[in-house]
């Protein structure tokens, strides 16, 4: 019985989390949806940058931290381990949902391009990002990401796989796609507004941050073996040399 409530509040987490992510999508892009990165009321521009600081600032704290390991130890001991990454995916939700919602616009513009060849490229390159967000996390391992591999071992009675150590498709050119993708579909759009390139810099700040973090975890993980990928793979832009052996990340 545990077991079934765990997997029943996996499922609901990865509910919440697709349709968080598609409104995401909808939000950034400024795409018909109810609020979007450039809608909603407008308020002074010291307010509202420090309440889109703020709400920058609550994902990203909340992201990193919640990721990290030492917090996993102590947050284990509340949260039971089978639903610990599912419950992350919650939390990170919830923020994102927040932020929509809380978000104020800056709609003055910094680059418009009206149709033609440029805002094709730019709209392919938005688009392109979210599919290299999406295919990275199943080059990863998209369900235990996510959380409902976990709960669904312990449902099974399963135990926890140990991390792997591999570089599929596009880990052989980047170290980080998953986070490639983001930059991409935060900074291709054909309306650069005052807002958009502020959550445009802020992202890429928390993002080189991240995986800087992320890169720690991952040496104490697994020592030589990445140290020697991270020498060979460039961390976001594609470096000449040969692939090397990627280990799985299992945090954002």
């Amino acid at each position: 019985m545990l077991g079934i409530i765990y997997g029943l509040y996996g499922l609901i987490c990865y509910a919440i989390f697709f349709v968080t992510f598609l409104y995401a999508v909808a939000f950034v892009g400024d795409l018909p949806v109810p609020k979007t990165i450039d809608s909603g009321p407008a308020s002074g521009l010291i307010t509202t940058l420090a309440v889109d600081a703020a709400l920058l600032a609550l994902f990203a704290v909340q992201h990193s931290v919640m990721a990290r390991p030492t917090f996993k130890r102590v947050w284990t001991r509340i949260v039971p381990p089978p639903v610990e990454r599912s419950t992350y995916v919650l939390f990170s939700s919830a923020a994102l949902i927040v932020l929509f919602h809380f978000w104020r616009p800056l709609p003055q513009p910094i680059w418009t391009v009206d149709g033609g060849p440029l805002a094709i490229a730019l709209w392919t390159l938005f688009w392109a990002g979210w599919g290299v967000v999406l295919l990275s996390t199943f080059l990863i391992n998209h369900f235990e990401l996510f959380g409902l591999k976990q709960v669904f071992d312990r449902l099974r009675r399963q135990a926890p796989s140990a991390p792997e150590f591999h570089t599929p498709l596009l880990y052989n050119f980047v170290r980080h796609p998953l986070y490639l993708g983001f930059i991409l579909a935060f900074w291709a759009t054909p309306h650069m507004t005052l807002g958009r390139l502020i959550f445009a810099v802020g992202t890429l700040g928390y993002i080189l941050i991240a995986i800087q973090l992320e890169e720690r975890n991952l040496v104490d993980e697994f020592g030589e073996r990445y140290r020697a990928y991270r020498r060979q793979v460039g961390m976001l832009v594609p470096r000449l040399g040969p692939p090397a052996k990627r280990p799985v990340e299992r945090s954002l």
